[in-house]
């Protein structure tokens, strides 16, 4: 097998390596590629890409493998182990200057250990930083800050044609616009420096019980728009009983708890104040918050399982019909094994990465149904993708738009759908940072990847 002129790094092609590449945390997608690579330098990655375009050998990027629908696999061609590349290079006053390898949970003890933070984070912290910045990257934070691609000053890109890019807003735009919640599909992201701001010490958060869902909903739409609270998310679900139960996740930062007005906070809304549970921890333990339900997951092999996870946009106008039809049609065994409704709402203007594509009102919505397949039937995975379809059709029937980091699969008329009166700057950029095709071919954006000598 070749060498792919990589000289710092390692090359692998034994069946372990290959087996682990053709799967991710989705679980119902695999293809298995020809090689791994794991760099050891940045010139191993322009030397991978380059020897991938004089082959016609498609190449891909992979971070920490928690994407949902097989995007790091290629069939076939090269996998790049991105995690051999995980350095956290520089912190100072305002940014954070990291390897696209590293996961956010290093960044986050390295930026933490100097009082400072990166403005966002997805709830899992075991994800990549150029993972994360290739499909988008929304927390419980975006709502105050944008997404984590909105959080970025300047990215390090490795183009189709094997060309080493630093852009920004000032300095090459077209390319960095093209590649913050691109797919990889102009370029891959080998390093990037992040806003950062003061850490504070503490975090109380509040768990806010609603048995309605429309004031479950009314209740975040204001916290959002009123700017209470650092952190909002929402979670719907069942109880031991079989009814529906919503509650509204929220938290406030600061360096001494004593500054927290918990009256103030939660004034004036719908929620049960008889179940209200308050939890104070260091910032740093809540940012990991789910690491004890992770481990008690892979302990019970719930985390080897497939998980065909749906996430989409819903525009505000109509996140409660959309929200309250997905619901009504769930038993308590969807959500089994750890599954859960997951919804709250982000305010548009600060959502400005172009290729994020997100509804056009104030507020929108993300939705995501974490639901996990049943390995004694063997009929799930299927059922779920129909349902992950059927609920796809309803949200661009109402001006909704997915979140790509897990199913429904696009074919290419409907990735031009997707990105709208933005698709011709998706082909341009595709003709001139990859014209040879070679760049992360699963998403399915064009017919062919239209690899040329």
């Amino acid at each position: 097998m070749a060498d792919f002129g990589v000289a710092d790094g390692e090359v692998r092609t034994d069946g372990e390596a290959l087996d682990a590449a053709a799967r991710d945390f989705g679980g119902h997608v695999s293809r298995k590629p020809a090689a791994v690579v794991r760099p050891g330098s940045v010139d191993d990655v322009v030397a991978v890409v380059r020897w991938a375009g004089e082959h016609g050998m498609p190449v891909s990027a992979r971070g920490a493998g928690h994407s949902m629908n097989g995007q790091a696999q290629v069939d076939g061609g090269v996998v790049l182990d991105m995690r051999s590349l995980n350095q956290v290079r520089e912190i100072g006053e305002d940014r954070v200057t990291v390897d696209a390898g590293a996961l956010w949970s290093e960044v986050a003890a390295a930026t933490i250990a100097r009082g400072l933070t990166p403005p966002v984070f997805t709830d899992y912290l075991e994800t990549t930083v150029g993972g994360t910045l290739s499909v988008g990257g929304v927390g419980g934070t975006t709502h105050r800050h944008g997404a984590q691609t909105d959080t970025v000053l300047d990215l390090t890109v490795v183009t189709g044609t094997g060309e080493v890019v630093t852009c920004s807003a000032e300095r090459n735009p077209g390319l960095f616009d093209a590649v913050r919640a691109g797919l990889g599909q102009a370029g891959i992201v080998v390093g990037a420096t992040i806003k950062a701001q003061p850490a504070r010490g503490k975090a109380r958060c509040f768990r806010l019980p609603h048995t309605d869902l429309r004031a479950f909903t009314a209740d975040q739409r204001r916290l959002v728009l009123e700017g209470r609270f650092d952190y909002i998310e929402g979670f719907a679900g069942f109880t031991e009983d079989g009814t529906l139960a919503y509650q509204v996740e929220a938290a406030a930062f600061a360096d001494s708890l004593s500054d927290v007005d918990n009256e103030e906070l939660v004034r004036g809304l719908a929620h049960d104040r008889d179940a209200v549970e308050v939890t104070d921890t260091s910032y740093a333990e809540f940012l990991d918050r789910l690491a004890p339900g992770v481990a008690l997951r892979k302990e019970t092999a719930e985390w080897g399982l497939p998980h065909p996870w749906l996430n989409v946009f819903v525009p505000d106008s109509a996140a409660d019909g959309f929200i309250e039809t997905v619901l009504a049609e769930l038993t308590p065994a969807d959500l089994e094994n750890f599954g859960l409704v997951l919804t709250y709402p982000l305010r548009r203007e600060l959502l400005t990465t172009p290729l994020l594509r997100v509804p056009d009102e104030p507020l929108v919505f993300l939705f995501a149904l974490l639901v996990t397949a049943d390995p004694g039937d063997d009929t799930a995975i299927g059922r779920m993708a129909e349902r992950n379809r059927r609920l796809y059709e309803y949200v661009l029937r109402v001006g909704g738009t997915l979140y790509p980091i897990g199913p429904p699969s696009l074919d290419p008329h409907q990735w031009a759908a997707h990105y709208g009166a933005l698709w011709p700057r998706v082909e341009a950029a595709k003709a001139e940072h990859d014209p040879r095709g070679v760049l992360t071919p699963r998403p399915g954006l064009w017919r062919t990847q239209p690899i040329t000598r």
